[in-house]
């Protein structure tokens, strides 16, 4: 049997839906999360890194970098996969990728964008995996300005965890008018249309999961934090979020202003989830949804017209086209496919 050595932080547990992805194709699997910089610091060292300058912050990555990279080696000559693959790979040595490569192909999937400036170590892991895929096409577009190759592939559905109720709720039943799951404290964009749409609809079921205002970052803010009914202020597991979906009339997604052209997990994981979807704008994701099966908009104005018409219209239709494209064309499983075609494997 091919096997498969996934290599990944922790990024929302995408790497075991990689893993699944892999297994319902036939291979075996060995996944290895990490978390840098605190993997593999332990006690004294993690907080020596939370309390350390910014300059020795890097040298305390650099020594975790190259305590796992004796680690991740013991593992690789132990499991000895024919692929190996890795979300962004930041915690990985170049001179690691190599001696990979000597026996096997590695796949890198980027995440987060190359162009970000702590991402400078995994955007040079290019030079040392047989294939690089990136959520963003500007990402591609900058490695083709820089003479190199790498793919647009972005992310999607884990059916085994976003998928809807067998007993699905009819549209007058859902109790939930308008849903939206994400961070919010890092994006005044998010925030602003957030606080616009519950002033817009004070009567309607609206409510907010993800940090607003989080403790850790002020502790005055979150006391004093408004509208606690609809702001939970506190993230939810998947497993929470599809139910979630599952109530909810209106899933609401907003990106953050880097995404161009491109998506985030959200928008696969709500129609995933049998939900009506109203999403920003953005030419990969009209091509996703090209006849109505989410609404999409480019500005508040049409965002509004787009809630008061399925606030007041039964969008059940548009959502279970919405989902039939997801799972059709955009779950794991077509994801690793494409990166194993890439990379010459059937």
């Amino acid at each position: 049997m091919v096997r498969v050595l996934i290599i990944s932080s922790p990024f929302f547990d995408y790497q075991k839906s990689v893993g699944r992805a892999f297994g319902e194709l036939g291979y075996e699997i060995r996944i290895e999360t990490y978390d840098e910089p605190i993997h593999p610091f332990k006690g004294v060292l993690r907080w020596r890194h939370k309390l350390a300058s910014s300059a020795r912050k890097e040298v305390l990555r650099q020594r975790s970098r190259e305590r796992y990279d004796d680690y991740i080696r013991s593992v690789f000559k132990e499991f000895s996969p024919d692929i190996v693959f890795s979300y962004n790979g930041t915690i990985l040595l170049d001179e690691t990728l190599d001696w990979f490569r000597q026996s096997s192909r590695v796949i890198i999937w980027m995440y987060d964008s190359v162009l970000r400036k702590d991402r400078k170590r995994c955007r040079d892991h290019i030079d040392h995996a047989d294939a690089v895929f990136c959520f963003e096409k500007k990402d591609v577009e900058y490695y083709e300005s820089v003479g190199k190759k790498a793919f647009f592939l972005p992310l999607a559905c884990d059916t085994t965890v976003y998928c809807p109720p067998k007993n699905p709720l009819g549209w007058d039943a859902k109790d939930i008018d308008i849903l939206f799951v994400g961070t919010i404290y890092t994006s005044p964009h998010r925030a602003k249309i957030l606080k616009e749409i519950v002033s817009r609809y004070p009567d309607r079921k609206i409510v907010v999961y993800g940090h607003y205002k989080p403790y850790f970052k002020n502790p005055v803010k979150w006391f004093f934090r408004e509208k606690r009914d609809i702001f939970k202020n506190r993230n939810i597991s998947p497993k929470e979020v599809n139910a979630l979906f599952a109530r909810t009339k209106i899933a609401l997604n907003i990106h953050h202003k880097q995404t161009s052209f491109g998506a985030n997990q959200r928008v696969f994981e709500a129609s995933g989830a049998g939900a009506y979807q109203i999403c920003d704008w953005n030419p990969f994701i009209e091509s996703l949804f090209p006849n109505g099966e989410a609404g999409l908009y480019r500005n508040t104005e049409e965002l509004f017209a787009l809630i008061d018409d399925a606030l007041a219209n039964d969008k059940s239709d548009c959502a279970l086209k919405g989902y039939k494209i997801i799972t059709s064309y955009h779950t794991f499983k077509v994801r690793v496919q494409e990166m194993l075609k890439t990379i010459g494997v059937n």
